[in-house]
């Protein structure tokens, strides 16, 4: 395992490895990725197999232009391309119909794909670099909480990456907002930093789906982003006896009062801004899990804006 800072020279080095078939840990706004060329299926079932992931578990085909998404979808208009052009670069993936040269290992047999453009300019700079579109879930141990830093990748998957870029910590914390289009409805399948309300804002009503057994993209199992301690969803410190303070954690995303007897305090944000409590959710979780607590309390949010997002995860990891 190599971790280098992401550097031009760091960055050549990554996509010719890339090119090679090889398996390439990168940053991007949202979360650290693990990468492979998108068109190269026994790369992309080296993620599968460093991962554990599910091969019924789909990953996002990331490009570094507008041009390279049509490459990778069969069709990219109407509601699709509104959002495209609004939101790329960002934290937005698009579930559309697949281009014939993306293996079915990406997209589990799927007849779609996910696809989106990073606004990282390292993920860019790489894609570019390697000249083909990268296949890339987040880089860690398959529902496991998502790393949003260099040294969170190295931690969990270790020599199984032989090459982690490190462009420093991820800007959004989250992974991607997902919308897919079955029967010409744009639908929400994951929460993310791009609100509902903001796609409503662009298009109109926006259907929410809900979980499925088997996903049509990433982030719809029941049980996700969980750590090893156990979580429980509360409304307020008030439900915790005191007894059982004590040997737990309590994760808030703002001031709290009644939290005297806890063996720890984690909040996410001074003011409870909770654009900030969203960048720091993941690294929190980590912390929180390394403890030693004996379970960790988290405060319920409101589901409005990003919160929708942040009570995603929380509930994944609380499942």
């Amino acid at each position: 395992m190599s971790v280098r800072i992401a550097d031009q020279v760091a960055i050549a080095a990554a996509a010719q490895a890339l090119r090679a078939g090889e398996l390439v840990a990168f940053p991007t706004e949202t979360v650290y990725g693990l990468g492979a060329v998108a068109t190269d299926a026994a790369a992309v079932a080296r993620i599968f197999a460093v991962k554990q992931r599910p091969a019924f578990d789909p990953v996002i085909v990331h490009v570094e232009s507008l041009d390279r998404a049509r490459r990778v979808v069969a069709r990219l208009d109407g509601a699709a391309r509104r959002l495209a052009e609004r939101f790329w670069p960002g934290p937005l993936t698009l579930v559309l119909p697949r281009a014939a040269d993306i293996p079915d290992i990406v997209t589990a047999g799927l007849p779609t794909v996910g696809v989106r453009l990073p606004s990282h300019p390292v993920a860019q700079a790489l894609i570019a670099a390697t000249d083909r579109p990268i296949a890339a879930p987040s880089a860690n141990p398959f529902g496991y909480v998502s790393p949003t830093t260099a040294a969170h990748v190295a931690a969990q998957l270790g020599d199984a990456v032989p090459l982690i870029l490190d462009g420093g910590a991820c800007a959004v914390g989250l992974e991607s907002t997902i919308v897919g289009f079955a029967d010409g409805q744009p639908t929400l399948l994951r929460s993310g930093a791009i609100t509902l309300e903001m796609l409503e804002a662009e298009l109109g009503a926006v259907r929410v789906a809900t979980d499925t057994p088997l996903p049509t993209a990433p982030g719809q199992l029941p049980r996700h982003y969980a750590p090893r301690t156990p979580l429980t969803l509360i409304d307020s410190p008030a439900a915790v006896a005191a007894a059982e303070r004590q040997h737990a954690a309590l994760l808030a995303t703002g001031p709290v009062a009644d939290t005297d007897g806890f063996a720890h305090v984690e909040r996410l944000s001074n003011d409870g801004d909770l654009l900030v409590a969203a960048t720091r959710l993941f690294a929190a979780m980590r912390a929180l899990d390394a403890g030693g607590f004996a379970r960790v309390y988290a405060l319920r949010v409101a589901e409005t804006g990003i919160g929708r997002a942040i009570m995603d995860r929380l509930r994944r990891a609380s499942h």
